[in-house]
């Protein structure tokens, strides 16, 4: 029987989760991948045997059409795998690889590319120097974040609502896993919230759905704040005044006239942009690519920028 003209494109999706997050299914079927195989409850001890089986059933022509997605919730674990994976092949059986658990690369890279052109264009400012405060900065888009922010020269502060032991674990962790210098804060009391936001340029929340992390009244003791940045599409707000749809609108009940706000909605629009390009870069590209948070960046840098 004669080969296909043409074979599909197939995507190996791994997480070590549960389940797949249909959301990420759906953004690779829009992409283009014809077909779409999860993998659930995967172990970072079961990456090479995956990823090898993968590389060698195509042949070098069809490892072209063959790309693999790391989901999970775990950022640290996700970067390891992709590490993983990318040491697991064996050229020229070698396919493209994609890390985004739980949308944090994707989702922390629109946040930090927004805030970044929002206060270059209107404050005329660049991130390296500014005192960033990380609301919910436990959780998987605050790491990325704070990763991405002292990267840049940041002063980050990764905050936890619960205690400071957790923050200071957190801040380590991130240290040592991206060579980066963060710290961790405790704000499980109004009074330590406001002696964190007493400093703050920038405020970015990224804790759960639905949870207001900063009120009104805590806003007023954000005297040198420049902008707020909130991920939450869900009510109410996680920075009070931060509304889903701002794109740099001012900042109600600032102290500064000219605070700006970012709300969820213009962040999810960038971060959809960029997982579905990043998934085009890896089916389309024609050579292997590997694409982690700092390649997240780089294309919400370019999409904020109008340059892509």
């Amino acid at each position: 029987m004669p080969e296909a003209t043409e074979r599909p494109y197939i995507l190996h999706m791994l997480t070590a989760t549960p389940q797949m997050s249909p959301f990420d299914v759906n953004m690779a079927a829009d992409a283009g991948y014809q077909v779409i195989v999860p993998y659930c409850n995967v172990g970072a001890e079961n990456v090479v045997t995956l990823t090898q089986d993968a590389i060698f059933s195509r042949g070098p022509k069809g490892v072209s059409r063959t790309g693999i997605f790391i989901g999970g919730r775990d950022v640290m674990l996700a970067a390891d795998m992709l590490d993983t994976a990318r040491q697991a092949m064996v050229p020229p059986f070698e396919v493209s690889v994609f890390a985004d658990p739980s949308g944090s690369y994707t989702t922390a890279a629109a946040l930090v590319a927004l805030v970044e052109r929002h206060l270059k264009t209107e404050h005329g400012a660049e991130l390296g120097g500014k005192r960033v405060l990380i609301l919910g900065g436990t959780g998987a888009v605050g790491r990325v974040a704070a990763a991405m922010a002292a990267s840049l020269g940041a002063q980050v502060l990764i905050a936890s609502h619960t205690d400071v032991g957790r923050a200071t674990q957190v801040s380590d962790e991130v240290n040592r896993r991206f060579d980066i210098a963060t710290t961790g804060v405790s704000v499980h009391t109004p009074d330590a919230l406001h002696k964190a936001l007493a400093t703050a340029e920038i405020v970015l929340a990224s804790a759960a759905a639905g949870v207001q992390v900063m009120s009104a009244a805590d806003l007023a003791h954000a005297k040198h704040l420049l902008i707020a940045a909130d991920v939450n599409a869900v009510p109410p707000e996680g920075i009070a005044g931060v509304h889903a749809m701002d794109d740099g609108k001012p900042l109600a009940g600032a102290v500064r006239q000219d605070a700006l706000a970012i709300g969820a909605l213009a962040i999810g629009n960038v971060k959809y942009q960029v997982e579905h390009r990043l998934f085009v870069r890896m089916r389309t590209g024609g050579k292997p690519v590997y694409l982690g948070f700092p390649e997240a960046f780089d294309e919400a840098r370019a999409i904020v920028g109008g340059l892509g």
